[in-house]
């Protein structure tokens, strides 16, 4: 039996905005307000407007997690809901009252609550009038959020996160056209993440001046990258070996690699954990005239908030290699300008995440990446999701459980690696799988299936999967 450490966090992660509906909130999100008027973009035309009624569910939600074994699990609290006027920082009362029965019914049940304070849900009030995090203000508001949030939970909780996926926030709105307001510019692009990374360094910061006595950190979605077939991540100067772990790509593919982990990677890694502003980045920025504005101030601050966990998110790994054709004259410059993407020739792939590669060893390489490259901070998966769809999971059998045998089997073969790497010395403290329930899931709304409970989308009933079972019995015995 593959045992993991004493006290390890066995869970599952969700967000606000994808479980509780939107009965009383008191504001809009972008995501109402881009269902209400863009409707046919999102996958069978499904909002987030009521689905999982966490909101009015919660206690029974609390229950199904108990019954599982789940000793912890990570939410996040809706800016647009607890706060009922952003620029004064008032509250609204059924939003604390809402906050506080949900965090009560988990910990009777004796689970460990992680709020996280940001999760790509953008007040709509706050861009129509400034632009989200285009602007410094919504920074300093969002500290003023913060510190609500501190003042009202914080005796009770003591992990919290600012954010998930900041770096998520930046591709899908200022990139790649999947988050609102699906904008293509990289200088603006650069100037969201900066101020992102300001806004995290003013909350942590605010967090300790209160001395509550817990925790802060934050999430990122850390995808290790590959040179072409390669086994391992590129390192500068990787010398090239035989067997297994052979280097099959080129110089090049190998460089083009580094540059994709730096955007994608180590743009958020190095400033949050190491201390400093990747350098790669920063030469690139200059020579481009894409230099976000700061002061220097801001910079130290930014560099000088230490965290005190870091959660990191799992889905597939990345490919790359070498451009076959330069960027043609006139193109956007984006980050793709130093690679192109690459399928692996001979991998194992998901039907039912648009047939994305199964590579169970990146977890492996994910957490060496932060024992040797980033003081071994202590760290936890903040989301471990292995997707499917309805159809693939099919009807419940007659013992009335779902078979998800296909989850359960990736499930245990990224542990396996997770195990390797916590036995080599990685300071890993949990998982969480995404996600406790099927929810929503932003354009691809119920595409894709995740959770420990199927959602029936008519009645709101919650049905146990089988995976659920052998999380249980997991639990019970920390390790299988």
């Amino acid at each position: 039996m593959l045992k993991f450490p004493n006290n390890f966090w066995w869970g599952a992660a969700a967000s606000g905005v994808q479980t509780e509906g939107s009965k009383n909130k008191a504001n809009k999100s972008v995501w109402d307000y881009w269902y209400e008027t863009e409707p046919e973009r999102f996958w069978n035309q499904i909002s987030s407007s009521k689905v999982c009624q966490t909101y009015e569910k919660y206690q029974e939600d609390a229950e199904l997690m108990h019954k599982i074994g789940m000793n912890s699990f990570r939410t996040s609290i809706q800016w647009s809901r607890l706060i009922k006027n952003f620029e004064t920082g008032e509250a609204d009362e059924d939003a604390v009252a809402f906050y506080n029965n949900y965090i009560d019914a988990l910990q009777q049940k004796g689970i460990e609550v992680v709020l996280n304070l940001y999760h790509f849900d953008m007040p709509l009030e706050l861009y129509q009038k400034y632009g989200g995090f285009e602007s410094k203000k919504v920074v300093d508001l969002y500290c003023l959020f913060a510190k609500k949030a501190f003042e009202l939970f914080g005796k009770k909780v003591k992990y919290w996160t600012t954010f998930n996926e900041p770096l998520v926030c930046v591709e899908g709105s200022y990139l790649y056209e999947f988050h609102y307001p699906y904008k293509k510019d990289m200088k603006l692009a650069v100037q969201v993440a900066f101020n992102m990374l300001l806004a995290h360094a003013k909350a942590v910061q605010a967090y300790k001046d209160m001395k509550l006595g817990g925790e802060i950190g934050v999430i990122l979605n850390l995808t290790p990258v590959y040179a072409g077939d390669d086994a391992n991540p590129p390192q500068e100067n990787s010398p090239l070996t035989v067997g297994a772990n052979a280097i099959v790509s080129t110089k090049e593919d190998r460089e083009a690699a580094i540059w994709c982990d730096a955007f994608f990677n180590r743009s958020y890694l190095d400033p949050l954990v190491g201390g400093f502003f990747t350098p790669q980045l920063v030469n690139f920025l200059k020579e481009n005239d894409l230099c976000p504005l700061y002061t220097e101030e801001e910079k130290k601050l930014i560099l000088t908030q230490k965290i005190d966990f870091l959660g990191l998110n799992y889905y597939v790994p990345r490919r790359v290699q070498a451009r076959k054709n330069p960027v043609a004259k006139g193109e956007e410059l984006m980050p793709q300008a130093f690679y192109e993407s690459h399928k692996a020739a001979h991998g194992r792939f998901n039907p039912y995440r648009s047939f994305d590669e199964i590579y169970p060893k990146a977890i492996y390489d994910m957490a060496m990446e932060v024992k040797n490259s980033y003081g071994n901070i202590k760290w936890f998966i903040a989301e471990l999701g292995i997707a499917m769809n309805l159809e693939a999971e099919g009807e419940p059998l007659p013992d009335g459980l779902i078979d998800d045998s296909f989850r359960t089997e990736l499930f245990k073969e990224h542990l396996t690696e997770l195990h390797r790497a916590i036995a080599a010395g990685s300071n890993c403290f949990g998982v969480h799988q995404w996600t406790f329930i099927d929810n929503w899931s932003w354009l691809n709304s119920f595409k894709r299936r995740y959770g420990f409970y199927r959602l029936d989308l008519n009645s709101g009933k919650r049905i146990m999967k089988k995976h659920a079972l052998f999380f249980k019995e997991m639990v019970k015995n920390n390790g299988f």
